[in-house]
């Protein structure tokens, strides 16, 4: 019997290699709004909301929202186009699938962003639900994501796990008071990830499907 009915996965860092796309739309933002990248860890923002991360360098509220129209843009344009689905991932998906384990994205990118790049990518088809952040405010957090897609009629009840690969994925988890799985072979740490007590941290796809399936 598996361990869970289903099974929420990040998406940047846990399906797919993601980290050259939003690397350079992050840099071509910083130059637009006059700032010099190369002073910038442009890595602590693979994961987290853009709000969360552009508010780091304005109060602004208006220049926030100036650089998430910039970043959008432009992701749209190019970098959605450089990724890559990471070693494992699609046999993963088909064993779950197989097995009848649910499968749903809970991602900080909106839905609309999100969708065609899982559908050129070849993975949209292995998902009951693909879930998301909005274009706005109302639903701009990995925990308002997570509560979004748990709220679903068919997972009432049903054992959920988390997959992700950063502390949002892991406090996410926490708040909707679901177990979470944390990726190694994504863009968090394991000191950055270890404090959260993930139920495992999988060094590889198999690993972690392995885990869901076997009670």
């Amino acid at each position: 019997m598996a361990r869970y009915d289903a099974v929420l996965f990040d998406v940047d860092g846990t399906l797919i290699h993601s980290s050259p796309g939003i690397l350079a739309t992050m840099e071509y933002t910083f130059r637009q709004m006059g700032i010099d990248p190369a002073g910038v860890d442009l890595t602590r923002y693979l994961g987290p909301p853009l709000r969360r991360s552009f508010g780091e360098h304005f109060s602004d509220e208006a220049m926030v929202e100036k650089m998430v129209d910039i970043y959008r843009t432009r992701y749209a344009e190019d970098g959605c186009h450089r990724c890559q689905v990471f070693d494992g991932v699609r046999p993963m998906l088909e064993q779950l699938k197989r097995a009848g384990i649910r499968l749903y994205t809970a991602t900080s990118k909106p839905t609309v962003v999100v969708t065609p790049i899982l559908e050129e990518q070849g993975l949209a088809q292995y998902f009951d639900f693909i879930g998301g952040a909005s274009e706005d405010k109302s639903v701009d957090t990995k925990t308002a994501v997570m509560r979004l897609v748990l709220a679903r009629p068919e997972l009432q009840g049903a054992r959920v796990l988390m997959v992700g690969d950063r502390s949002d994925d892991m406090k996410g988890a926490a708040d909707c008071g679901v177990p979470a799985a944390a990726v190694m072979y994504g863009y968090g740490s394991e000191q950055e990830l270890a404090p959260f007590a993930p139920a495992l941290m999988a060094k590889d796809c198999q690993q972690l499907a392995d885990y869901i399936l076997n009670d």
